[in-house]
């Protein structure tokens, strides 16, 4: 069994709320929860800060404490779902709540498909609005599972003429939202809703948790241990030297949201379901939400873009364990400002080689060059930007190529 909450308390965990509501069938049984992210203010909300919130939520949140066996109905936005955050959601208990995009952005509608598809295809079911049923959307129809209907927004001609339409275009099952009262819900189910949502049937209720947030020094370390592909063993060592890091992981993978059906009790059973992949993508999203020693969460995204870019530039000259060193060196390059610590002193917990240390510490050594120049990507510095790209032997062309792809695949980690 993985330990308690209480074992762990500390002045890094934080408070996190989510407030779920039921959604009912016909005979006002329970299938499924939608999820609401209740630890930020009204109007503070971004695509990335719901989606790496909605992540910690769900990985720290007991199962049958919140959703019991029924279905999660998941609010995403377009950004994040193209991040690759839903990676970690197991598509068999989720549905997927997908926006409408904005009327001054219709062509984002084609733009979006292939995510739509992708993600259709892997088996998630997906959950339009009404909107879907409008000429724009026609390509987005076919994918949808469920649409939702907002009773209040909707007026009751209106209401109806959408649900007739949906019956001939679509087998989704339709969603009726904000249902309050007796004789909405009787008029809603004549016409043919199958599915409600809305306080005559159950308010939406909060769920208190923490958010235990282990040490970034051992986040990055267990990247940098992934991306090296190491054995099973050394990571899980590292999972052991971190209580709550490996609390996290435990919570996470027997979350509702990994959807496994027995629990998982091991670091070592852990780190084999999971994968590398997963995992990578796992400590890299927790990187970038901590906000130890006052921390914004951007430095954590920063540190990863840095990372990447080095690798990048360093694949053009050197062996694959030198690009390796080379991201250790980006990653690690804004650690002082994790943990609120000189750097000399956050490295003195890590072993690390002698060219990332010299890099960092003395900006000497074959990875300084490539720091440097990625400083001065970032910063845009003229002067130090051509002395760098000359001294490396880089063209313009290729360090603008290997920058943009950093900046992507950053963002596929989840942008702060």
């Amino acid at each position: 069994m993985y330990p308690t909450e209480n074992a762990f308390a500390n002045p890094g965990a934080a408070s996190v709320s989510i407030a779920r509501q039921a959604i009912v069938d016909k005979n006002q049984a329970v299938v499924g929860y939608e999820l609401f992210n209740r630890s930020v203010q009204k109007g503070e909300h971004t695509a990335s800060s719901d989606a790496q919130m909605l992540f910690n939520l769900l990985s720290m949140a007991e199962s049958e404490t919140l959703v019991g066996k029924a279905l999660l109905f998941v609010n995403c936005t377009l950004d994040s779902l193209a991040a690759g955050h839903v990676d970690l959601i197991a598509p068999e208990h989720s549905v997927l709540q997908i926006p409408a995009v904005p009327l001054s952005q219709i062509d984002q509608i084609q733009l979006r498909l292939p995510t739509l598809r992708a993600l259709h295809a892997r088996g998630f079911r997906l959950a339009f609005d009404y909107s879907v049923l409008t000429q724009p959307y026609a390509e987005w129809l076919p994918l949808a599972a469920y649409i939702k209907f907002d009773t209040v927004v909707l007026k009751s001609a209106t209401m109806h003429s959408f649900i007739r339409l949906a019956q001939t275009k679509t087998p989704a099952l339709l969603v009726a939202e904000k249902v309050s009262s007796q004789a909405q819900y009787l008029q809603l189910k004549e016409l043919g809703v199958e599915l409600f949502q809305g306080d005559w049937f159950a308010r939406a209720t909060m769920v208190e948790g923490q958010s235990m947030r282990p040490g970034q020094a051992t986040i990055l370390q267990l990247i940098n241990l992934v991306r090296k592909q190491a054995s099973t063993a050394e990571i899980e060592e590292v999972l052991k030297r971190d209580p709550t890091l490996s609390f996290n992981l435990l919570r996470f993978i027997n979350s509702a949201g990994f959807g496994l059906r027995t629990e998982v009790s091991s670091f070592k059973h852990a780190v084999m379901l999971l994968g590398l992949q997963r995992l990578f993508k796992w400590a890299a999203l927790l990187l970038t939400t901590s906000t130890l020693s006052g921390a914004a969460p951007a430095i954590g995204t920063t540190a990863v873009i840095r990372g990447r870019l080095m690798e990048l530039l360093a694949a053009e000259a050197l062996s694959a364990d030198d690009c390796d060193h080379a991201f250790v060196v980006g990653i690690f390059s804004l650690l002082d400002n994790m943990l609120g610590m000189p750097l000399e002193t956050a490295l003195s917990n890590l072993t690390l080689p002698d060219s990332v240390t010299q890099a960092l510490l003395h900006r000497s050594g074959p990875l300084a060059h490539y720091l440097t120049l990625t400083l001065a990507c970032e910063s845009g510095d003229d002067e130090a930007f051509a002395q760098s790209a000359q001294a490396l032997q880089l063209t313009e062309k290729q360090i603008n190529w290997a920058h943009l792809q950093a900046l992507a695949w950053a963002e596929t980690l989840g942008e702060t």
